[in-house]
Formats: C-alpha cells, sequence, structure tokens
C-alpha cells in the first residue's frame, strides 16, 4: 500500500526529541517494515534525528501578512489584534491549513505519489485533510492523542477557541475511521462526535521499538560514563512541565536523599520547569547527586535508560488522564520497573509489585515509599524488570502499525489490499 502519513502540526518537528516527533517516526519506519510505501508530508521537519525511510515532503508555513489581514477582516478584527503574539500565531495556523487543502495534493503530484490511504494526526486549527482526502478519494485514518483544546486554553492561552471547535468537529466527522491512544481520550472524541461516532472510534496505545530497547545494553559504558558507580540511579525521562509532575519529582527526591544518600536522580529532558527544578536541588545540597543531561536524542535513550535502576513517570493527579505515555512503555522494554500513579492507562501498562510500582496520585509520600521499597530490594526490582520487559512485548510498533492499518481500513470501509 502507498500511504499518506500527513502531520499538519508545526508543533511537532518530525525529526525532533518530543514523544511526539519520536511518535510519528515510530510509525512511519514501522509500516515501512510491514512493506508499505510512505510519503510523510509535514509542516516542520525539525532536526536531531535521522529522517525515516520514507518521501518526506516539508511544506511550512508561508503565511504573508495579507493573509493574516484578510483573516482578520473576516471575523471583523481590527489590525492591531495581530500584535497579540497568541492570536497572530492561532491566525497563522488557520491560514496555513487553508493552503494545505491545494499544496498537498500538488506536493504529491509533484513526486509522483498517489496514495492509496490518508493517515492523519490530529492537530490544532486543521481540518484540510477532510478536504485533501475528498479532492483524491481516499479514505482518511484519523488520529487523536490528546484533548487538543483542552491542553491549549490550560497551558498556553487560546483566543479563537471558536475556530479550533469547529475545526476539530470538522475533522473528526470528515474521518473515516478515528484511532485514539487512550480510553479517556476516545471518550472526548464521542462526546464531540455525540451520535455520529458509532463505530468509528477505537483506542490503539502508544508502542516501542523492543529491538532497539533492549535490557542493560549500554550500561557499563553509560554508568561509568557519569560515574554512577554502585548508586542506586532513578531515571526520569520527558518534558519539564507542570503536569509531568516535576514539583512532586523534586519534593520526593529532596526527601529520598535523606533516607536513602546513596540514591541519584538522572532526569533526562527539557522544558520550562527545568532551570527551577536543577537550582531547587542544587540549593538543598544536592546537586553531586543528580545528572542533568538536558535533551538527548531519542537513538541514544536506550542507553540512558540502561544506566538507571528504575524509572519514575510522577504525572500529577487530573480527572480524564488521557495519557498514553510513550517514555513509560519505553522504560518497560528496557527492562526498567516504572513508578507511578495509579491514574489512566499507566494502571493497565503497570501491574503494582510486578512489572513496577502504582501510589496513590499525588501522594509524595506513597510515592517516596513505593521508590524507597525498590531501592532496598534489589533482588525484587530485578525480577520486576525482567517482569516489564516481557510486558513491554506486547507493544511493538510493528504489530501496533498493522493493526491501526487494517482497522483504519475495515471502518473505513474498505478491504486493505495489503498484508497485515
Amino acid at each position: 500500500m502507498k500511504l499518506l502519513y500527513f502531520n499538519p502540526d508545526r508543533g511537532i518537528p518530525v525529526l525532533g526529541d518530543k514523544g511526539a516527533s519520536v511518535h510519528v517516526r515510530a510509525f512511519v519506519e514501522a509500516a515501512r517494515r510491514l512493506g508499505h510505501e510512505v510519503a510523510l508530508v509535514c509542516t516542520a521537519r525539525g532536526a536531531g534525528n535521522p529522517p525515516p525511510d520514507a518521501l518526506l515532503i516539508e511544506l511550512a508555513p508561508a503565511t504573508s501578512p495579507a493573509a493574516l489581514e484578510a483573516l482578520c477582516a473576516e471575523r471583523g478584527l481590527a489590525l492591531p489584534f495581530l500584535e497579540d503574539p497568541v492570536a497572530r500565531r492561532e491566525l497563522a495556523r488557520i491560514a496555513h491549513d487553508r493552503a494545505l487543502v491545494h499544496a498537498v495534493p500538488a506536493a504529491l503530484a509533484r513526486a509522483g505519489f498517489q496514495p492509496d490511504m490518508i493517515y492523519e494526526r490530529h492537530a490544532l486549527f486543521h481540518s484540510s485533510g477532510v478536504a485533501i482526502a475528498r479532492a483524491l478519494d481516499l479514505p482518511r485514518v484519523l488520529e487523536v492523542n490528546a484533548p487538543l483544546i483542552v491542553e491549549q486554553r490550560r497551558f498556553r492561552g487560546l483566543v479563537f477557541e471558536d475556530a479550533a471547535r469547529a475545526a476539530e468537529a470538522a475533522s473528526y466527522r470528515g474521518a473515516d475511521a478515528i484511532l485514539t491512544v487512550s480510553d479517556a481520550v476516545a471518550d472526548q472524541v464521542r462526546l464531540v462526535l455525540g451520535r455520529d461516532a458509532g463505530e468509528r472510534v477505537r483506542v490503539v496505545p502508544n508502542g516501542v521499538d523492543p529491538d532497539r530497547f533492549q535490557p542493560d545494553v549500554g550500561r557499563a559504558t553509560m554508568r561509568a560514563r557519569l560515574g554512577l558507580g554502585a548508586a542506586p540511579t532513578i531515571g526520569f525521562f520527558g518534558s519539564f512541565k507542570p503536569w509531568h509532575g516535576i514539583a512532586m519529582l523534586g519534593e520526593v527526591f529532596r526527601a529520598l536523599a535523606v533516607t536513602h544518600p546513596a540514591a541519584r536522580l538522572l532526569a533526562v529532558g527539557e522544558g520550562p520547569e527545568h532551570a527551577a527544578f536543577r537550582d531547587g536541588l542544587g540549593a538543598a545540597g544536592l546537586a553531586d547527586r543528580l545528572v542533568l543531561p538536558g535533551r538527548v536524542p531519542h537513538a541514544d535513550v536506550p542507553a540512558w535508560l540502561a544506566a538507571c535502576d528504575l524509572t519514575i513517570a510522577p504525572y500529577l493527579p487530573q480527572q480524564d488522564f488521557y495519557f498514553s505515555p510513550l517514555k513509560v512503555v519505553e522504560s518497560l522494554a528496557a527492562g526498567r520497573p516504572v513508578v507511578a500513579p495509579a491514574l489512566g492507562q499507566l494502571t493497565t501498562l503497570i501491574d503494582d509489585g510486578i512489572n513496577g510500582r502504582l501510589y496513590r496520585p499525588g501522594d509524595a509520600g506513597d510515592c517516596l515509599r513505593a521508590l524507597g521499597d525498590l531501592i532496598d530490594d534489589p533482588a525484587a526490582r530485578a525480577a520486576m524488570g525482567r517482569a516489564a520487559h516481557r510486558r513491554a512485548a506486547g507493544f511493538g510498533w510493528a504489530r501496533i502499525v498493522a493493526d491501526a492499518l487494517a482497522l483504519g481500513a475495515a471502518l473505513a470501509g474498505r478491504q486493505p489490499a495489503w498484508p497485515a
């Protein structure tokens, strides 16, 4: 099959190290290993990792001032409104989405690529995939990873919520099949669609490449490089953002340093709370127990995971926990027990006491006890690591992508003309 993977989100550079970037590349690479030919059309190419084995087409925004002014006039807004950076960014997304309706088919025609299906990653303010699928007479499978409007309003600010909701509803309704990464996201999609949801909405979780995330590969070399010696080392992998529980992680490690002075924390990633996290632990006299490498290429993540003895995913409690945490699946595949709150999909990935530990969401004391128990019992920790690796075997990208494409074709009412 010839697959068009469409990622219009300018916030997801496909060669970057974000979890979303890794997800895009992993999906495309798995599709290629399954024998499909893939054109990856994106808004942001990015850098930092090798490109996947696909025809990579970047259609970067080239929004002219005239286009933004026309959108202002269309919405009855005065031109000074464009001085608001949030409003300007949102109008630029709307203008870019309109341009993509013609730009994508034209780019595919220039490349001589005639797809059999569109697999699109849902993006805020984007519904052009509906018109593109109609123009090319193709089934369109939409992947939804998060309630983007809720995220945007809560964490970044949202000016044109009416436009965002209209685009979201149009994108959902114009999909032949909608695949979500968790039950909570599926519920959000069904809420938007109402009776139109039917059987089109299904859950397909995130995956992992089990060949790359092997237990202990590169462990001795990485630990020697970091000077960890025999110190029990806790790993955090992710973005230093509020909802990832960065503040609680700092609080818990300060307490752990008192009861377990040999423990070390290896925290990989970057984000708005990175400096405050570093400075807070430094002020507590814990700088020498902390390893903060910042962003690392995703290709190097297996070795960094191998350097750890266990990992932590300290997400904050929330009513509708919708994440399908890629880093948790990667930790399990690397044979590292995970300590995490008993929230959402985490409870289906982690069996408490078997391949990790679950603690009461938001309870720093309960989290501290879970970490301490694992540090104090190396034999139990090793057994959990082996169970973690076995658990992750069922989340291989090849299987997930094969299921996603076959399910998408079935829900679109078209028999797949390729082996699953």
